[in-house]
This record gives C-alpha cells, sequence and structure tokens, in this order.
C-alpha cells in the first residue's frame, strides 16, 4: 500500500514548491513472537519465556518510549530486563537525539540473549497513523506508540489462550502520556513503578535516573548558564570563546580551553570551581574572559590531586549536602599575562559512566539498614568532581568499585548528582581496575558479537590462498620476503624485501596485510571495527580491533604460509632516492619471521651470507640514508619513557620491569613503514584530494617550549623552535658530557610542549596545513597497520580506487562530512588507547613495587609551587614528591618546609648546611613505595619521597626506614640489598 503527503517548501529565492512524499505501508511486518502462527516470519526474537514481575505477574513484552531509553538507558541495560519491543518512531527519535544512546541500543539489539526486537510500526498498514491538525511531532509519536502497542495486544490475544497469554506494557515517564494509554485500555506503567515490583533485583531502584537526590545548598556560588541564544549571539560577537575544557592532572580546580584569541590559538585558564561553573572534563562549554589585571603572568604551577578525603566528613551536613567551602587554592589570584576566564554556558555535555568507589565517610547507615542515602562517589579519574548518589546499598558496596551516571548539576549543588548503575568487582583486583581503566577510556572491551563473527570466512583455520586470489594480484611469493616485530608478536601486519637490480638500483618492497579483502563495507565486522577504531595494548592483554581469527592468523603476514598483501615497491639509488613507485594488491609468502633481536643479530654477524640476511643488511644501509635525508629536512628525533615488565607465566604479575631497549633494527622498520606512508598519502590525495584520510601533526605553541627554554639557559643551551630543522638542531647541540641522559630526557620534555597528531579529511584544510612537524612530511597518513587501526582500512579503499580507474567505490569514500566525522572518532579512540596503555603501565607498576622499598636516581622534570615531579629512567616512571610532608593541601603546616621561587622556577630550603635548591633536570634520589595505607582502603598509589638532597622534615630519615629492607640502586641498577635496624 502507497501513502502519498505533499507540502508546500519555500527556497532560498523564496520561490514555493510541492515536495511529495511517498510512504509505503505493508501487510506482510511480523510480530517476531516465537509461537505466533499467523506472521509469516523466520527467526522468531521474541519468547514465550516472558517478562515475570511481583506487579505483573503474567508473562510480558515491554515497550519503552524515547524518554525511557533516553534517561534510564542503564536500567534497560540490565540483564534483568529481556524481551523488549522498540518501536520504530522510538528508534529513529534516538537516532536522531543521541549516537551515544542509539549506539548502545543497537549493541542490545545485536545481543541474542536480550532478545530486543524493532518493529516497523511506521510502515505497518494496521499501526501507521498520520500526524492531525495542531498536534504536535510529539504528540503524534505518543500517540504512534499507543496505537502499535495497542495492535501488539489484540493480535497477541489472536496467537494466545487465557492460559498462556502474553500482555504488553508500555514503560514511559511522560505522566500525560500514561494515562492516555490507560484510558485507551493499555497497559502502562513508569519506570520506577515498574521496577519496583521486580523485587528479585531490589538494585534496579538505586540505578533509577534522577535529577533531584539532594537538596541544593544555596551557598554555593555558581552562576546561572547563559541559554543557547545567549552563547550562539556570543560566539558570533567574540564576546564568548568556545572549547573543549580539559582539566589538569595534577590539580582538579584548574581547566583550560584552546581558543582563537586575537587571531592566535591560545589556551585559555579557567580556575577554581566557581569560574569552572559545574562543567565537566571533555563537556564543549562556552567561556567569557576575565579582565586582563587577573590574567596569569605565571603558570599556576600547583598539584591538587584530589580533595582532602580526610576533610570530606567535616565538610558535609547531616543531609549529605558540603558546606560552603573556602579552599585557599581556589581563591588565590596568580599574576600572569597567560588569558583566563570563566563559563557561562555548556555547549554539548559529554557524560559518560564513570567508575569510582563509595567515600566510607559519606555513609551513615549500618550493615542492616534498608533506606536510601545520599553518599558520595569518588571517580578513579581525579579531573571528575565527586557524585552524589542515593543507594540502599551503601554498606555492600563498600570495598567495591562501582559505576555511576550523572544525571544533572543543579546551580545550588557543589556536586553532580547521578545514580548507580552496577558493581564492577573488589577493589585492588587487577581483572577489576583491568575493566575500570577500560571503561574510564571508553574502550569497547566486549567479546566480538555473533553478526561479526559470522562475517568472517567461513573456511576458518581451513581458509588459504588459491588460483582464485591470483585475479588481479601480483604473485611475489618468489621473494625473500622477511618480517620484523617485537618478541611475541602475533598480529604481524608488515614484511619487507630487497633485490639489486640490473642497473645498480635496488628494489625494495613494503608489504601490508590485506585486511581489506576479509573486511568488506557495510558489514558488521566493519562497523565493528570502525567503532573499536585501534587495537588497545595493555601490559597483560591486548584489546583487538579485528577478531582473533583474522588479526593473527588469516592476515597476519607469518611465515611460510601465503597470504594476500597490499605491496609499495620503490626503485631506490643506493643513496635511498626514490626513482618510481608502484602500488599492487599481492600474494606473498614470508620467509622469516624475526624479532628484533634476532634480525640485529643477522646484521652483526659477519659469518650469516645467505640472501635473506644480505637484503636485512641492505635495507638496513638504505634506511640509515633514509633517516639522514628526513633528519636534514627537519625531522625531530623525539623520546619518551617506555617500560617493559615480565610477567609470571601463572599469575601474570610484575616480576621485572625495565626501559624498553632500542636496537637498529627498530629503526630499519620504521624507516620504511614512514617512508610507504608518505608515498601513498601522495597516491590518494592525487586522486582524492578532497576526501582523503590524512595524519597531521600542527606545529607548537610557543609557550611551553618557550619555558622549556628558559629553564635550560643556566646549562647554556637554547631551543629554537621557529621551523622543526632549527628545534631538531637545537637538540642536537644540547648534549652534557657527564650526563648521557640529559639529552634524552631534554627530547622527552620537548615531546611533552608538543601538540598532538591527528587524523582529517583532506577536504577540510588547506594544502600548507597537511604538515607533519615531526616528520618533517608536508603530507603523511597510515597505511602499514591495518590490523590494529582502521583508519588505514579506510587509506587501503583509498588506494585501491586510486590505482584501479575503473574499480566502483562506495559514495563513502568521496564523502567530506562522513571522512571528518571518522576522522574525529578516531582521533578519539587513539588517544584513549594511548592512556590506557599508560594506565596499565601504573597498574602493573604499582603491583610491581607492593610491599618493596627502593632508592632511585631520578630527574626533575617539573617543578610546582607545593611539589615537583620526577622520572626514574631506571623504570621509566615518574611520580610526585610533595613539598610537605603530608600532602600537597595540609592546611595546618604554618611553616612551609620549601619556598617556591617563581623567578627561577625553583624550590629552595634553608637548611644548617646552607641553600637546597631543587630545579628542572636536577639529579635527585627518591625512595618509592606504594602507599598501602589508603583512604577507605580503596585507592593505591604509588609513593614517591625525597632522599638526596637532605631537606629536614621533608627528605626521608633514617627514622622511617628503621627495621626496613631496602634496596639502593645507581643508574645503572646496581645495587644491593641491605637491612636498616636500630
Amino acid at each position: 500500500m502507497l501513502q502519498s503527503k505533499s507540502f508546500l517548501k519555500r527556497t532560498k529565492k523564496g520561490n514555493a514548491i510541492k515536495v511529495v512524499q511517498e510512504h509505503y505501508l505493508r501487510d506482510d511486518i511480523w510480530c517476531s513472537v516465537e509461537c505466533c502462527k499467523l506472521c509469516l516470519q523466520t527467526g522468531p526474537v521474541l519468547s514465550t519465556s516472558a517478562m515475570l514481575t511481583a506487579q505483573i505477574p503474567r508473562p510480558h513484552y515491554i515497550v519503552p518510549d524515547t524518554n525511557v531509553f533516553m534517561n534510564q538507558i542503564d536500567i534497560i541495560e540490565h540483564p534483568a530486563l529481556h524481551d523488549v519491543i522498540i518501536m520504530q518512531t522510538v528508534y529513529e527519535e534516538i537516532r536522531h537525539l543521541s549516537l551515544p544512546i542509539y549506539n548502545r541500543l543497537r549493541a542490545l539489539i545485536n545481543d541474542q540473549k536480550k532478545r530486543f526486537y524493532v518493529f516497523s510500526n511506521e510502515h505497518h498498514r494496521e499501526t501507521y497513523i498520520q500526524r492531525l491538525k495542531d498536534e504536535s511531532p510529539n504528540d503524534r509519536n505518543d500517540r504512534a506508540i499507543r496505537s502499535a502497542v495497542k495492535w501488539y495486544s489484540t493480535h497477541l490475544k489472536k496467537i494466545t489462550n487465557k492460559e498462556n497469554h502474553i500482555e504488553v506494557v508500555l514503560l514511559t515517564d511522560d505522566v500525560g502520556n500514561r494515562t492516555k494509554a490507560q484510558e485507551e485500555g493499555l497497559s502502562a506503567f513508569s519506570v520506577r513503578e515498574y521496577v519496583e515490583g521486580m523485587t528479585d533485583t531490589p538494585e534496579l531502584v538505586d540505578i533509577l535516573g534522577n535529577s533531584s537526590n539532594v537538596e541544593g545548598d544555596k551557598k554555593v556560588p555558581y552562576e546561572e548558564h547563559l541559554t543557547t541564544s545567549q552563547i550562539t549571539n556570543g560566539i558570533k560577537n567574540g564576546t564568548l570563546h568556545q572549547g573543549t575544557l580539559n582539566i589538569s592532572m595534577h590539580n582538579y580546580l584548574e581547566g583550560s580551553i584552546l581558543s582563537n584569541v586575537n587571531g592566535a590559538d591560545t589556551q585559555i585558564m579557567i580556575l577554581g570551581r566557581p569560574c569552572l561553573n559545574r562543567a565537566i572534563q571533555g563537556d564543549v562549554v562556552a567561556v567569557q574572559l576575565l579582565p586582563k589585571s587577573e590574567w596569569l603572568r605565571t603558570p599556576t604551577a600547583v598539584v591538587v590531586e584530589e580533595e582532602e578525603e580526610a576533610n570530606v566528613n567535616a565538610d558535609l551536613k547531616e543531609d549529605g549536602e558540603p558546606k560552603e567551602q573556602n579552599d585557599e587554592l581556589e581563591s588565590e589570584v596568580i599574576e600572569s599575562s597567560q588569558p583566563t576566564g570563566k563559563i557561562v554556558g555548556i555547549i554539548k555535555r559529554n557524560w559518560r559512566p564513570y567508575c569510582g568507589f563509595i567515600s566510607k565517610k559519606s555513609v551513615k547507615s549500618s550493615a542492616t539498614s534498608t533506606f536510601s542515602e545520599n553518599v558520595l562517589v569518588v571517580p578513579m579519574d581525579r579531573r571528575i568532581p565527586y557524585i552524589y548518589i542515593r543507594t540502599r546499598q551503601a554498606q555492600n558496596l563498600m570495598g567495591q568499585r562501582i559505576l555511576v551516571s550523572i544525571d544533572a548539576w543543579p546551580k545550588n549543588s557543589t556536586y553532580p548528582q547521578g545514580h548507580y548503575v552496577r558493581a564492577l568487582g573488589a577493589a585492588g583486583d587487577k581483572s577489576t581496575e583491568t575493566e575500570v581503566l577500560l571503561l574510564e577510556h571508553d574502550v569497547p572491551f566486549q567479546e566480538f558479537a555473533s553478526q561479526v563473527l559470522n562475517g568472517l570466512p567461513v573456511e576458518g583455520e581451513a581458509w588459504r590462498v588459491t588460483e582464485e586470489h591470483l585475479s588481479g594480484r601480483a604473485d611475489l611469493r618468489h621473494l625473500n620476503i622477511c618480517s620484523i616485530d617485537p618478541p611475541g608478536c602475533t598480529d604481524i601486519d608488515d614484511a619487507l624485501h630487497v633485490r639489486p637490480l640490473p642497473n645498480g638500483n635496488y628494489e625494495v618492497g613494503v608489504h601490508i596485510a590485506d585486511v581489506t579483502h576479509f573486511v568488506k563495507p557495510f558489514t558488521s565486522l566493519d562497523e565493528e571495527a570502525a567503532n573499536r577504531g585501534t587495537t588497545v595494548y595493555l601490559v597483560n592483554k591486548r584489546i583487538d580491533m579485528l577478531p582473533e581469527l583474522l588479526g593473527s592468523n588469516l592476515c597476519s603476514l607469518r611465515c611460510n604460509v601465503d597470504r594476500l598483501a597490499f605491496s609499495c615497491i620503490w626503485e631506490l639509488t643506493s643513496d635511498a632516492e626514490i626513482v618510481n613507485v608502484n602500488f599492487t594488491k599481492s600474494v606473498i609468502s614470508s620467509k622469516a619471521s624475526l624479532t628484533y633481536e634476532e634480525a640485529q643479530i643477522l646484521i652483526d654477524d659477519t659469518r650469516k651470507q645467505d640472501d635473506l640476511t644480505k637484503g636485512i643488511r641492505i635495507l638496513n644501509q638504505l634506511a640509515k640514508k633514509l633517516h639522514k635525508k628526513r633528519i636534514d629536512r627537519g625531522a625531530i628525533t623525539l623520546a619518551s619513557p617506555e617500560v617493559r615488565f615480565q610477567l609470571d607465566f601463572d599469575s601474570q604479575d610484575p616480576v621485572d620491569v625495565e626501559m624498553k631497549e632500542l636496537r637498529e633494527t627498530n629503526a630499519l622498520v620504521e624507516e620504511f613503514m614512514l617512508l610507504a606512508n608518505v608515498s601513498v598519502a601522495e597516491k590518494i590525495y592525487s586522486k582524492f584530494p578532497a576526501s582523503s584520510l590524512l595524519r597531521r601533526h600542527p606545529p607548537p605553541t610557543s609557550t611551553k617550549l618557550k619555558e622549556l627554554s628558559n629553564a635550560i639557559k643556566p646549562l647554556n643551551f637554547s631551543i629554537e623552535f621557529e621551523t622543526s630543522r632549527a628545534l631538531a638542531e637545537s637538540l642536537d647541540r644540547a648534549v652534557l658530557s657527564d650526563d648521557p641522559y640529559f639529552n634524552k630526557l631534554l627530547r622527552i620534555l620537548t615531546t611533552r610542549c608538543m601538540m598532538q597528531a591527528v587524523y582529517f579529511c583532506s577536504g577540510t584544510l588547506q594544502f600548507q596545513d597537511f604538515r607533519h612537524y615531526g616528520l618533517a612530511a608536508g603530507i603523511y597518513t597510515h597505511f602499514t597497520s591495518p590490523i590494529r587501526r582502521y583508519s588505514d582500512v579506510i587509506v587501503h579503499r583509498l588506494l585501491d580506487a586510486a590505482i584501479n580507474p575503473d574499480k566502483n567505490y562506495g559514495q563513502e569514500l568521496v564523502d567530506i562530512n562522513k571522512m571528518q566525522k571518522l576522522s574525529d572518532v578516531l582521533n578519539h579512540r587513539h588517544r584513549m588507547a594511548q592512556l590506557a596503555s599508560r594506565s596499565s603501565v601504573e597498574l602493573h607498576t604499582n603491583i610491581f613495587f607492593k610491599g618493596k622499598i627502593e632508592h632511585n636516581e631520578g630527574y626533575v622534570t617539573r617543578v610546582l609551587k607545593n611539589g615537583f615531579i620526577v622520572l626514574v629512567p631506571k623504570y621509566g616512571i615518574e611520580g610526585i614528591v610533595y613539598s610537605s610532608s603530608a600532602s600537597s593541601t595540609t592546611k595546618s603546616q604554618t611553616t612551609p618546609l620549601v619556598v617556591y621561587n617563581s623567578h627561577n622556577n625553583s624550590l629552595e630550603s634553608v637548611t644548617p648546611s646552607g641553600t637546597v635548591s631543587i630545579k628542572l633536570f636536577d639529579k635527585v634520589i627518591v625512595q618509592i613505595t606504594v602507599d598501602e595505607d589508603l583512604v577507605d582502603g580503596m585507592r593505591q598509589k604509588m609513593k614517591m619521597e625525597l632522599v638526596s638532597p637532605f631537606i629536614p622534615g621533608l627528605s626521608v630519615s633514617d627514622n622511617t626506614l628503621r627495621k626496613k629492607e631496602i634496596r639502593i640502586e645507581d643508574e645503572g641498577g646496581n645495587g644491593k640489598r641491605m637491612r636498616i635496624d636500630d
């Protein structure tokens, strides 16, 4: 059945045109109930073992409206809820209202155990309704949902009898909609009414979203947010600045946004609770600049990691609401010339579920209490404020990591208000803490859904390359191709070969796993890979972007097995000059899978003269020449402290930790991968100038590099950063003959001054902005790791289309908007993967040092007003040494142990033997322990304390070490264990 509707629409020129839309209605849309014989259906979703509650003791299906999904998605996701009918009306509304909720809903639909069925009520002849005159779109949609519920109720009566009758229950928190449904004879409940009837799962009441958990405190000085129109006008006329709020990792009261001020991208600082004005890390905010008299002349340089847990109880009233606070750190006005501002509006909330634990001091109930109470949840992410939740399970949840969601943040509440979602497990348990860090960094880590796995080759392990695969591919199985990877690597996505040419040049090939042969566009497998974005590497596990069958087997370029590849093949002169480059799909058979160490041994062992070894030596010589050319162009050699753990085979606990060792072969592989990425970028841009997926590295802002340059002036060095080449040359000159680690440390700190490299769509920027600053490359992309990066999958598709003019490619390859949206998602996933990896290192470092006391040499990497940060080269770890004997926020201490000198950015203390100064790059000796005297028994942190230079009252003394075994080591790791007794 075809229905048409028409309406008049005015064009931009003012002309009126008639628009006719066709709407198809069908009779063959089935109900998907497994016992139904009326519908000609296959694979029914809804079970006859439907929901049962104390309030509705008969089997029934649930039909939530749009607002229930939007506000109570945590309830809907609970395992106790199943057999849910999602109306097409609701499904489409959610897709337009919230992409995160829509993605969570899709995950529920894909979970076969949940039995969620999307019913196309908008195309069913008996459920479709037209909008009435003067009826709002919202009212029409509510009526459409009621119409579909009524049809289902009638339909179920036809297919069941009184003994096995199944009802349909509408869930809606809209009182008007619920009243109308009940008047029409439908069964309708609010979400609270419904879950209160689920007596077997009482925790569902705690999970209810609620924006009025706590009565407000009118003394809290939060200002009302501006309206949307006021914000829009302010941004247009330049009185307001838009940006994403970033809270300092070391000071939860210090935020910033990056915005254009006076024609240049500038960091605007936002200091203190009143100026942060209820914004949370990641929110897109509108900021109003403060008068220049309140701008900063020097960085705030204060460590405030978290609020004093010991003072939580003192700051709470009997009802759980905090009293007015006059934190000296909040009200301090610091002189500087850096712009400061205050948040006057929220443009977009980017709230997510947060992991945390309940503060013991906020719990008033006893173990036997069954009443709800307001408690404070302390998020694991120190940048997130405390969160109020109301729960009846406070005592049971003590000692647990829990997941909570924020519902609202009224202006008269010091902290946001939210609700409990679920318990994650016991605090301190390694598996629990690993799940926490994955959730905190938004890493999709669930098992691959069945529909994703269904997209894998049916042959599975028996899959092999056949003659059919050779069609359109170059057969390169005769070449001496080999891979060089870290030890234990199973997802091998790149391999190399070289062979001399008759003219004296060399043919060099980079061969990359042809993932796109298996991962086709618009499949569930492709969608899952796009959502995951990247493989995440933790210390003890790997969260794969692709199912293991692909990543570790069918795509992996293992030796002595035929594999499909995408090859980039150059002709290079002996001086590593490119004569030409060719791209082709290929079939290869790697002759060896080497580790970096094994390849290095082959290069160094002069007795080895086989063709494979000779080829690796040639590649090594060419790589060195390629590296020199990059350096001459201005590429920067940066550094970061990276550690490697040795794990116990059974417990997977760390038994040793050390800095990663880099060999020549690491650089060998890197140089050819960089060359391939540049060559591919040039090729795809020539074909798709407006929609290529590229990667850029913006030049650094001058502020941080100026600070670093000033810090090394006393050492007679300076940092020039007008160009990447000037920066590279100034870093090369900064060498101390008596301290070989100094140059690496300087490069580590320089790296931290850099902007993040990001993916982007070529059609959104001018060509001069494509440049990769760190690599000194005019154009760059990612091509060489498609097993672990989805960006490379897209680039493979672009390259395939670029080298095959007759190939039909999808519209997604030329859609600029879609490509830029994908770039944003990939940038987020890439950044979160990096942070998750670092958190995993931190977790395992804490486990390694638990029960140990070690003294190690370290370097000061940052000086703060109330402490300094130390990097210990042996372990590649950093920690904060506070400049007071207790903590950074202790107010009882009247005489500071050290004084901050803003003129030379140092901490100074007058001791009986003279003035002791601590400044950037200073060598110190620190004591490393894990703080096991945990607040609420919930949080474990590595603790660093100063040993040398000795500052009375601050440095660790003999009294703190008595009767403890310690290990004293130098930078080289040499040392001995000794016992300090009375």
